[in-house]
């Protein structure tokens, strides 16, 4: 049995195919296949609120080429979700109709909270101590989705239109940094020791650029010398002497700001990064719908 996920996010599009493995009544899955289109919709979607026909129409020959990877993986079942950059172009639901209709795939433009949902069903903190306080931050190209977990009970949750695209095209807004300070604040204030979750490509990328031990968590001063590091090169030299993408090497600085603001104002020393996102919560939501 195979299973797929397709998220169609800000700066890129994925589709995860993955094997579905059942041992003794348990049931976990392998990833297969994993590809990365950077469309980049944000660019359209928080300037002018409106996805461009150019990128319409590159997004549903994606969506075709995904179709056509599932048929011949044998795909069994599938879940395609669009986050912040479709939510806000007010062309989202004609370009979803245009998907069912061309490319056969059927797409739903999901809520922040929705969103924020599915990133904890990655069960990200599987491995790490449960009886512990953490807060998840996922920081996408349009919005941050923050879940504050306590004892493995989820306490709060709630999605920013505050990521990585929306800060490059001057589309943040300070009311947003504001917003998302006081939400930390207010329900991190009665807890010591919080340790952070990151998810999303550019912490998985940043980590990777840490060299850390498998496992070991990122510290708060680790991430600023590493922002301060990747600051020091021009955008030409980060694609060039850092090996990084053109579409990595700008949004991982802005991404850099806000995993960063987020463990200031929770009082975050340490970051687990479980190298997981969107696709893999996807997944899970597809086991859980299927086998419970």
């Amino acid at each position: 049995m195979r299973y797929a996920a397709i998220d169609i996010g800000s700066n890129a599009v994925r589709l995860l195919i993955a094997d579905i493995i059942e041992n003794n009544g348990s049931v976990s899955f392998k990833k297969n296949t994993l590809i990365r289109v950077p469309l980049r919709l944000g660019d359209d979607a928080f300037l002018n609120q409106h996805i461009s026909d150019k990128k319409a129409a590159d997004l549903v020959k994606t969506m075709h080429a995904f179709r056509g990877l599932m048929d011949v993986y044998k795909v069994g079942d599938y879940y395609a979700y669009a986050t912040s950059a479709m939510r806000e172009a007010k062309n989202g639901n004609i370009v979803v109709q245009q998907i069912r209709e061309e490319a056969n795939i059927h797409l739903e433009i999901i809520q922040g909270q929705k969103e924020a949902k599915i990133i904890y069903a990655s069960h990200a903190e599987d491995n790490i101590d449960k009886n512990k306080n953490y807060l998840y931050i996922d920081v996408g190209g349009g919005s941050t989705e923050l879940s504050l977990f306590s004892a493995g009970e989820l306490l709060a949750s709630k999605s920013f239109n505050l990521g990585t695209i929306r800060i490059l095209d001057n589309q943040d807004k300070e009311e947003t940094w504001d917003e998302m300070r006081d939400f930390i604040r207010e329900h991190t204030r009665q807890f010591k020791g919080i340790a952070g979750i990151g998810t999303g490509g550019n912490i998985n990328k940043l980590y990777k650029l840490a060299d850390e031990k498998d496992g070991a968590p990122l510290t708060y001063t680790k991430l600023k010398s590493l922002h301060n590091y990747l600051n020091s090169f021009s955008l030409k030299d980060r694609i060039n002497v850092l090996g990084l993408n053109q579409d990595r090497a700008d949004v991982i600085i802005p991404a850099c700001d806000i995993y960063l603001s987020v463990m200031k104002w929770a009082g975050i020393k340490h970051m687990y990064v479980p190298s997981v996102g969107m696709v893999d919560g996807i997944i899970q939501t597809l086991i859980e719908k299927n086998y419970n």
